[in-house]
């Protein structure tokens, strides 16, 4: 039987693995809460293991049903969304030379579904940005992560981030480097963790010189959070004389 490629499919399929116990975990660990950073998000209880799965199944969903799920109320719709527009970007970068034309139509479409608020939890941008932002701009100017470091929203400024793991894996951090300087005084909790992960991330995957040389620089007016992520794979002196600085 052909599966039928349509958003409701894939609702319907994750509504069947689906655990109302697992959704009000979900909800409290997402702080879903008044004033929290996830305030208003709705959870049906499908754990990302058993999302990802259904989103395999519906690998072939149209970009314009994958727009649905984007705007679906629901968390785990629009994680699905972003791991089959994930595939979608894989896919055409794999194609012979590139598929460019398809590449630039689902960059659009996802920053269109981040600038109206779709990407809107940690989770969904750390699983998305890198594979979607990072590929189209490896090649390209990346003036736009300039741009959205400076939104107001958390979640604009955790994409520009968390896309430049991409440059990170292939040796390239200047522009984490660069933004993470722009934002070292964004006190947001999300925001210190992701600057100090993706420096900690240069001094595994670059170069450890590299983040020393920004830890020189940097460290006495870093946030506690950013640094102690940044050094954490250091050795316990390195990591004592960087913290001592602040």
């Amino acid at each position: 039987m052909t599966q039928e490629l349509t958003a409701a499919a894939v609702q319907a399929a994750l509504a069947e693995v689906s655990d109302a116990a697992d959704a009000m975990h979900l909800q409290r660990f997402f702080k879903t809460g008044p004033g929290e950073y996830g305030e208003g998000d709705v959870f049906i209880g499908v754990r990302v293991p058993a999302t990802r799965k259904v989103a395999k199944v519906f690998g072939g969903l149209p970009l314009s049903e994958i727009d649905k799920l984007l705007d679906s109320p629901v968390h785990e719709h629009r994680l699905a969304g972003l791991v089959i527009l994930n595939a979608w970007m894989a896919k055409a970068s794999r194609a012979r030379g590139g598929d460019v034309t398809l590449q630039e139509k689902i960059f659009r479409l996802y920053l269109a579904a981040v600038e109206r608020g779709r990407v809107n939890n940690w989770d969904l941008v750390d699983a998305s940005a890198e594979f979607i932002v990072g590929p189209w701009l490896r090649e390209r100017p990346r003036d736009l992560l300039f741009e959205l470091a400076q939104r107001d929203s958390l979640w604009e400024r955790r994409v520009a981030l968390l896309s430049t793991f991409d440059f990170i894996k292939r040796g390239d951090a200047s522009t984490t480097l660069a933004l993470s300087e722009r934002l070292l005084d964004d006190r947001r909790d999300l925001i210190q963790k992701a600057v100090g992960w993706m420096l900690r991330e240069i001094g595994k995957r670059v170069d450890a010189e590299i983040l020393a040389g920004f830890l020189d620089a940097h460290a006495a007016g870093m946030g506690r959070t950013a640094l102690s992520y940044a050094t954490e794979h250091l050795t316990p002196e390195r990591r004592a004389h960087y913290r001592a600085q602040r």
